[in-house]
């Protein structure tokens, strides 16, 4: 995982009020300089009509009386933003696009379950230091064995468990481990991932376990 830290005036009048919120970065072709894509009512062009490169990220922190901006990337064989990160510079021309929903944190629930994969450290980590002092968070994270264990904000009430993959699909860890885990009527679950391992989850949770919808937030973060 690598931080990359945007800065400048033009992130002036951004506002992200709650945790594990979401903005898009823009980046540009390789080769080229950044250009400002059109929105056209559905998506965002270029002037040639071709995909601009945009991915979703959560903001791991934003100071506005800077003004900046931390992304905190998970790094792999293959991607543009990966590739971007990688040779990125000061200097390096990007573009933010949002916020999208957040996640509105209540004061009142006491038992948390947070779950997910290395792509949720960052909303799981903003979670953790807006869920009040005296609640009881259970996280559970499924990583590759090569990604080795970032630190997590502490929490008075955490307990962590992290989980390697082998040769184990996605989600295998992470289905286990909510089967090990007591949800009761009062639990609040989070989970967020890989979109196929979060399908697995969803199953786990609102069929084989009767859990109501309204107590768990599902995300599916990439493919």
């Amino acid at each position: 995982m690598v931080r990359i830290t945007f800065a400048g005036d033009e992130l002036s009048g951004l506002e992200i009020e709650d945790p594990a919120a979401s903005v898009r970065l823009l980046l540009p072709n390789p080769g080229e300089d950044l250009t400002i894509p059109t929105w056209n009512g559905n998506e965002f062009l270029r002037d040639d009509g071709s995909r601009p490169i945009i991915r979703t990220f959560t903001p791991r922190r934003f100071d506005p009386e800077v003004p900046e901006l931390d992304l905190d990337l998970v790094l792999h064989s293959a991607g543009a933003a990966s590739a971007w990160a990688l040779q990125a510079t000061e200097g390096a021309q990007a573009a933010i696009s949002g916020p999208g929903r957040g996640y509105e944190v209540d004061p009142g629930v006491t038992d948390y379950l947070l779950v997910g994969d290395e792509s949720a450290i960052p909303a799981i980590s903003q979670l953790l230091e807006a869920i009040a002092p005296n609640a009881t968070i259970r996280v559970h994270l499924e990583v590759e064995g090569e990604f080795g264990q970032v630190d997590l904000p502490g929490h008075p009430g955490r307990h962590l468990s992290w989980h390697t993959l082998d040769d184990e699909q996605r989600g295998s860890h992470v289905v286990r481990a909510l089967a090990s885990e007591e949800i009761g009527p009062d639990t609040t679950i989070w989970c967020a991932g890989q979109a196929a391992a979060m399908q697995k989850v969803r199953n786990h949770l609102f069929k084989e376990r009767g859990v109501a919808r309204s107590q768990a937030t599902v995300r599916g973060y990439w493919k």
